[in-house]
């Protein structure tokens, strides 16, 4: 089993004309997303915030992110997006990739569309909720 990467296209919410595509190893051990920061500015992107992450080796860093829109395998998701270190390869994080409706198989490295789940059925009642 190795590593799958999938075409996607970060875009900017607020001028989806700006736009990058390259190739994306999905990491399912990352939550959010992440692009270098050379890319994310080329799109008008701007850093929106700092979050802090645990790394690999176990240290503790604050780095900047911010909102795109995140488009891979016809879906298109609103996402965090961390800015990467120049270089840095891009990573499709577990957030992005279960909010458009997919899974990773790893045996053929390849994503798997989950089965739909209905949230609510239209036009009932819910009588669950409290007062």
């Amino acid at each position: 089993m190795g590593a799958t990467y999938v075409d996607v296209t970060i875009r900017n919410p607020a001028d989806p004309q700006r736009s990058w595509t390259d190739k994306f190893l999905v990491d399912t051990g990352a939550f959010d997303s992440l692009v270098p920061r050379v890319r994310l500015e080329a799109i008008g992107l701007e850093p929106r915030g700092r979050r802090e992450y645990t790394l690999a080796d176990g240290q503790s860093v604050a780095l900047d992110i911010t909102i795109a829109e995140i488009e891979f395998e016809g879906e298109v998701v609103g996402g965090t997006i961390v800015y990467g270190e120049e270089g840095s390869e891009p990573l499709l994080g577990v957030t992005a990739l279960e909010s458009g409706g997919f899974e990773v198989d790893p045996r053929n490295e390849k994503l798997k569309r989950l089965p739909a789940v209905l949230l609510k059925a239209s036009g009932t009642k819910d009588t669950t909720r409290r007062q």
